[in-house]
């Protein structure tokens, strides 16, 4: 019994050393490093102090200590950085895509506000605001020497307060006022056009308007030919689109997609990443998609792209996309400001992760310079030479087929000269649907 109680210390002892030999250095060393900490702080303490009372200049304080966060984040990549309460606002109206405003998009030209366009059932619109029009004033305050961010600010404000803008218009001699009431503004996130029977579905930026965009102009696009089985296909167009909120690029992958994993993410910590799957139902019912990307797609639009290419449910033709493979959340803070800062990479469901490489199409397909159409001879066929037979067979159906057909080539042939990749793009769901069982 005396020997096993002496086994028992001896081990315990043996326990408190070995915990000694193994803690007491790792507690030395975190010591060391909450040390050097403070001393660097101390540092940038005195320096800060240093600025204040010798700089050549007097300096805001509050500019300084901004500026030195801002550094501290930008120096850990290039999407980490910090947002001032002007800042955060603006990026939280661009991710709603929604604001209280007249409904104009504007430029500045030669330091004047000119006008673009007056939204669709817009405030601007019912004004009766056209696009060309020079913006002078607003409320009296002249625009001339803001930046286009100033002015646009001043243009913005609560729904349904009152706004007085001066218009200066061609052929109107003198500059006038117009009084605007400012309603609610949601920015188009997706454009939805017809090219014959293929929907193309323009996807300009990933807001929380876009999926309910996508699905509201691809239903109206459906109605208007006449039901989902005259559709041939869908061109997912998403060049030159920057990104967005990582909810509405795993909304629109989804609206494709029957089920399988769309997105995964991956930070520090291998037990917090996340996945994300898709939900049964898609919204063409398995007709071709083709997706158009170039290096202008980044972000939300690679995950987009990578899902379907992963899935063999889209063909992805363009050119290689940007390579930002990162996820960055935004975290507020005190003062009204927020940080954004990279917290995961995302990998596509195949596992692949994009950063620095980005998406590879699957047909590689550079954009060309449109160029001046020239009316040349016509082009040397049978029915061209002269006392060539006439084929007297063709029904009056026939002919106005024949006519229809002549006008969609030369219609194609205007696509291809003005967007060479989304033309290329109609033709392999062209291609695709004539392969397709069934086709006649």
């Amino acid at each position: 019994m005396k020997r096993f109680v002496m086994a028992a210390l001896g081990g315990t002892a043996a326990s408190v050393l070995l915990t000694t030999q193994i803690a007491g250095p790792l507690i030395a060393q975190e010591n060391d490093r909450n040390a050097s900490v403070y001393e660097q702080l101390d540092l940038f303490g005195d320096i800060f102090e240093r600025i204040r009372a010798n700089y050549v200049e007097e300096v805001d304080e509050a500019d300084l200590i901004e500026a030195a966060i801002n550094g501290m984040l930008t120096s850990l990549d290039p999407h980490s950085s910090y947002l001032p309460p002007r800042d955060y606002d603006t990026m939280q109206v661009q991710t709603r895509g929604e604001f209280g405003g007249l409904g104009i998009e504007v430029t500045m030209e030669e330091g004047f506000v000119r006008v673009i366009t007056p939204m669709d059932d817009t405030p601007a619109m019912e004004a009766g605001v056209e696009a060309g029009d020079f913006i002078t004033h607003v409320d009296g305050e002249a625009l001339l020497g803001l930046t286009l961010e100033q002015a646009v600010d001043l243009m913005r404000g609560p729904v349904g307060s009152e706004i007085v803008i001066t218009l200066v218009r061609e052929e109107v001699d003198e500059p006038f006022d117009v009084t605007i009431v400012r309603d609610r503004i949601r920015l188009t996130a997706v454009r939805a056009r017809l090219e014959g029977t293929t929907a193309i579905l323009r996807v300009s930026t990933f807001n929380d308007q876009t999926y309910p965009n996508l699905r509201e102009g691809l239903d109206e696009l459906i109605a208007e030919i006449g039901g989902l089985d005259n559709l041939d296909g869908v061109v997912l167009d998403l060049r030159n689109n920057p990104g967005g909120l990582l909810t509405q690029a795993i909304r629109v992958s989804d609206a494709f997609l029957e089920q399988g994993e769309i997105v995964s993410t991956r930070g520090r910590d291998p037990e917090e990443g996340e996945r994300y799957n898709a939900t049964p139902g898609d919204l063409i019912e398995g007709r071709p998609v083709v997706v158009l990307i170039n290096g202008g797609s980044a972000s939300a639009s690679e995950i987009v792209a990578g899902a379907l290419q992963d899935h063999r449910r889209a063909v992805v033709v363009g050119t290689n996309s940007f390579g930002k493979g990162s996820v960055q959340t935004v975290m507020p803070l005190q003062g009204e400001g927020a940080m954004r800062l990279t917290t995961s990479l995302y990998y596509t469901p195949s596992g692949r992760s994009i950063q620095a490489l980005g998406v590879a199409p699957d047909i590689l397909v550079e954009q060309r310079e449109s160029v001046e159409l020239e009316d040349g001879r016509p082009e040397r066929t049978e029915a061209s030479l002269r006392g060539s037979l006439q084929n007297s067979t063709l029904t009056e159906d026939e002919l106005r087929q024949l006519e229809e057909e002549q006008a969609v080539a030369e219609a194609t042939a205007a696509l291809r000269n003005e967007d060479y990749q989304l033309a290329y793009a109609i033709d392999i769901l062209t291609g695709l649907n004539a392969l397709a069982p069934g086709a006649q």
